[in-house]
């Protein structure tokens, strides 16, 4: 398959740059596969869709505020960082610009108050560094107060405060990603509520994104592509859950795509979840076969993207583009801080 398989024209304009003012108020656009048809809906309407007996799948990864500023102490140059995964102890592997003039042995203070410096310790991997960080009292408290959240390059504008819990999920626990599980953004706490008083399940899976989800298809052939490893966890708890669930009947509704990609990636010879903790390289696009998704709550994702390929793949590559046309037509917002889709 071609990379421009996956194209379509979308107007800067509905790329959102800002969330709306109450989670639940997004609009859904609900995709039914048997008919072909499409509603136009809010989000807070995706409890008419869940039946007691149903499982919601939750990606519980928490987005680390892992974007630094600060300078090069022998120079004084601005130096930005972004932490792209903890190696061991304070050591990480981080993006630094301007990369060309930073290397190893170069020390990079970001906070006086409350001290936080890097010594650049080696060269990564794709043009990234090696880092050890110095600082007071834990190393997550003052990330907190130093660092801003990472928010993708299609956002044009500084990462605010607000960002901070509007880029975070309700029920974000286990931190580890430099990108937020977009589809779960829309869900309050008072939705969640609804949902399990209805007789749903919920399950919580734990991937934590990388910067491959920001990194372009450069293969005209997608399937020449070679997705970056990414982190999950699956407790027995929440495989036993999901496997009840499909053993009774019930639908699974994976919320992400970075949910659907770990239950995917965890489905044993038996056609259950297993449980485990492990990396994942999976790539999935049309032809790919599910074994354990039934539905999909997902965002409207980038022209050419492994996102896009993914649901393609979960409905079908021609109706999928079709919907994004009717969504262009019809003023939805799309990306991060966008509107959601509903794939029954």
């Amino acid at each position: 398959m071609h990379i421009n398989d996956f194209d379509y024209e979308l107007p800067e304009g509905l790329i959102a740059q800002y969330p709306v003012s109450n989670r639940e108020n997004s609009r859904l656009m609900v995709v039914h596969r048997e008919s072909g048809s499409i509603e136009h809906k809010y989000f807070y309407n995706i409890t008419d869709y869940i039946s007691p007996g149903d499982c919601l799948v939750l990606n519980n990864s928490k987005v680390l505020p892992a974007r630094l500023a600060g300078k090069k102490d022998s120079t004084g140059i601005e130096v930005e960082f972004l932490l792209l995964r903890r190696k061991f102890g304070d050591v990480w592997e981080t993006m630094v610009r301007p990369g060309r003039r930073i290397k190893p042995g170069d020390i990079i203070r970001f906070s006086d108050a409350p001290f936080l410096s890097a010594k650049i310790v080696d060269y990564g991997e794709d043009g990234t560094r090696i880092v050890e960080f110095r600082y007071e009292t834990t190393f997550m408290e003052v990330l907190e107060r130093v660092g801003k959240m990472p928010l993708p390059p299609y956002i044009r504008r500084e990462s605010r405060e607000s960002d901070k819990e509007r880029y975070q999920t309700v029920y974000s626990k286990e931190e580890g990603s430099v990108a937020a599980p977009t589809a779960g953004l829309h869900f309050t706490e008072a939705l969640l509520d609804q949902i399990k008083e209805k007789g749903v399940s919920i399950a919580c899976v734990t991937l934590h994104v990388g910067i491959g989800t920001f990194r372009p298809v450069k293969c005209e052939n997608i399937e020449e592509h070679k997705m970056h490893f990414e982190e999950y966890r699956i407790d027995e708890n929440t495989a036993n859950i999901i496997n009840k669930v499909k053993a009774s009947g019930g639908k699974v509704f994976s919320v992400g795509t970075t949910s659907t990609r770990t239950l995917e990636s965890a489905v044993s010879a038996d056609g259950k979840v297993k449980a485990g903790h492990g990396d994942t390289d999976i790539f999935i696009y049309p032809g790919h076969t599910f074994k354990i998704v039934d539905h999909q709550i997902t965002n409207f994702h980038l022209p050419k993207s492994t996102l896009m390929m993914l649901v393609a793949a979960f409905y079908d590559r021609k109706r999928i583009l079709n919907a994004y046309e009717i969504a262009v037509e019809q003023g939805y917002r799309f990306f991060s801080y966008g509107d959601a889709m509903l794939i029954l």
